[in-house]
């Protein structure tokens, strides 16, 4: 192999591979958060109809859409409006975000900007080569009980995000009511931690090799035949594999049922005390809460160093958005195992 060569390879790794927009008010404000809590190799960009929240946002690149109609004063919540905006935009936003492998696009629903810009954004990066993660943060139920505009918003742009299939994160801000205890603003930052977690541990599977690897082209090629699927993650002690399955898809803030037959992609992260018997029982526990997946993919890391900590990062598919039907249909474990 030549020097030449070496350095093509070498300049492959330069450029970061993924991307996290926060896209109007609450997704900004997440993004933040992401940025406080360590994303190495990850670039940020803040996307927005309101200028005095895009200034003082910490992220690498700012846009500004809809200035000459909205004057950098907000959407009012009309998605009608901004989706003007982002049209008008557009070739400026996917000249920016396009080169990138994974783009994770977050957004709070139910006002305009964010309601708008998700599902608008996530389609048009489904023309390029880069995966687009939607990442929506669905209201308090308070927010939306007198509310009509806003829910219809929230209903509006799921059902847009759930025709476009692939990977949706939705978020139910209804499930932080576990943290009712907690200042409102420590609320959210509980939330946004496990978007990191979520976001970290997928970009760490794709970016590092494994054992049984699990490569960027693996999961494109599994969601393809997966319909609408989900991100969750979890870790726990190597004794009780079991236990790490149920943190997994019990304890998270996803709001998902399953519709048809699910489809799995599961990656165990371990030390090198990882065995295959603890790798067996991860897999027969996915198994007992979906049913028998019509796909499963597994990939594993072992780690040179034992570790009592194992983290599993599972792709499951075959879903639908709990939010789009108000009374679905009665899958008791598998509402259980998605939270």
């Amino acid at each position: 192999m030549g020097d030449e060569e070496l350095e093509a390879w070498a300049g492959l790794g330069r450029e970061p591979a993924f991307a996290i927009v926060g896209l109007g008010g609450a997704g900004g404000d997440a993004v933040q958060d992401l940025i406080g809590l360590g994303s190495p190799g990850v670039r940020t960009f803040a996307v927005n109809t309101d200028q005095h929240h895009l200034v003082r946002m910490p992220v690498e690149q700012r846009i500004l859409i809809g200035e000459r109609r909205l004057r950098g004063r907000g959407s009012g919540g009309d998605r009608s409006i901004v989706l003007e905006a982002a049209q008008d935009s557009s070739e400026e936003i996917l000249r920016r975000l396009a080169r990138f492998e994974i783009v994770f696009l977050l957004a709070g629903l139910g006002g305009g900007t964010g309601s708008a810009l998700l599902p608008y954004l996530a389609s048009e990066l489904r023309k390029t080569e880069a995966l687009p993660i939607p990442v929506a943060f669905l209201p308090f139920e308070v927010e939306l009980e007198s509310n009509p505009e806003r829910r219809a918003n929230v209903d509006g742009a799921l059902a847009d995000l759930e025709k476009l299939g692939g990977l949706l994160l939705a978020l139910s801000n209804e499930k932080l009511r576990r943290f009712d205890a907690l200042p409102l603003h420590r609320v959210f930052q509980v939330r946004n931690a496990y978007v990191h977690s979520l976001v970290t541990s997928l970009v760490d599977m794709i970016e590092h090799p494994s054992q049984i690897n699990v490569d960027l082209a693996s999961l494109k090629s599994h969601l393809a035949e997966s319909g609408l699927s989900t991100l969750l993650y979890g870790e726990y002690h190597i004794s009780d594999p079991e236990r790490l399955v149920q943190q997994a898809l019990s304890e998270g803030l996803l709001d998902f049922a399953l519709d048809t037959s699910p489809s799995a992609l599961l990656h165990l992260d371990g030390g090198s005390n990882l065995s295959l018997r603890t790798l067996d029982r991860v897999v027969q526990a996915v198994r007992s809460r979906l049913g028998e997946p019509r796909r499963l993919l597994l990939g594993t890391r072992v780690r040179p160093e034992p570790r009592e900590v194992v983290r599993l990062t599972a792709v499951i598919g075959g879903l639908r958005s709990r939010s789009l039907a108000r009374t679905p249909r009665s899958l008791e474990p598998v509402i259980r195992s998605v939270g």
